[in-house]
């Protein structure tokens, strides 16, 4: 795996991730604004759902967000988890 990888491909595949873990269409998913919150009312993101995310971001990214980011942070938003990983991919 790359460290370099680009922030537009990261946040495509989160989002599928996202989905995935939701259970929504991808494709509603792809159209929704980076700063939609994963537990608001958009995606509803149970906190199941948010465990299996996290699996698949370490298994996909090698970043596991749940012991770098203790308060979880990181999951107000499609945004934030994107930083959080691209961040996390870049660092040594």
């Amino acid at each position: 795996m790359k460290n370099t990888e680009d922030p537009a491909d990261v946040a495509r595949e989160l989002r599928s991730m996202i989905a995935e873990a939701a259970r929504l269409d991808p494709d509603v998913v792809a159209k929704l604004p980076a700063d939609t919150e994963l537990f608001g009312p958009e995606i509803a993101l149970t906190s199941l759902a948010g465990v299996t995310l996290l699996g698949a971001v370490d298994a996909r990214f090698g970043v596991d967000v749940a012991a770098l980011d203790l308060s979880l942070d990181s999951l107000q938003s499609i945004a934030t988890l994107t930083e959080f990983v691209t961040t996390h991919l870049r660092a040594p």
